[in-house]
């Protein structure tokens, strides 16, 4: 697994399609910014799983953040069970980096920022690979 983080519009996208070279090759990309659900996971070799900030906003909003943090946990192994039965398979994440700035008001959208940092943080300890882009820059942490 490997996970793509930096701010939003720094050019994560392309930074993963030049990566992986996904111009013609076998891949599904499913994205949370044009309202896909997260999906269940098929044979291809290559799957992109881009907005993943979006998806655990849609999930604070119904249940408290310590709930949906485990939930995560048992997606995220999910994800590294799909991945671990054919070596040809790799997940690639893309998640926008929403700690930054002032520490919002609403209660909900707090609740929604240290989600996200939670999941994140299980992000990065179970992905093989970790890069954060800045400006189109990589930066390669694990």
């Amino acid at each position: 697994m490997h996970f793509v983080t930096g701010g939003a519009f720094n050019g994560k996208s392309k930074w993963v399609r030049e990566q992986y070279q996904l111009d013609g090759q076998e891949f599904t990309w499913t994205s949370a910014y044009k309202g896909d659900e997260i999906p269940v996971l098929n044979g291809k070799q290559i799957i992109v799983l881009e907005g993943i900030e979006v998806w655990i906003r849609q999930e604070t909003r119904s249940i408290a953040a310590d709930e949906s943090r485990e939930t995560w946990q048992s997606i995220i192994r999910q994800w590294l069970q799909w991945e671990s039965k054919d070596q040809q398979r790799k997940l690639v994440l893309i998640g926008s980096d929403i700690s930054k700035g002032i520490v919002p008001i609403a209660t909900e959208d707090r609740s929604w920022r240290d989600t996200t940092g939670w999941v994140y943080q299980d992000l990065v300890s179970a992905a093989e690979r970790v890069d954060v882009i800045w400006y189109g820059i990589s930066q390669k942490l694990k």
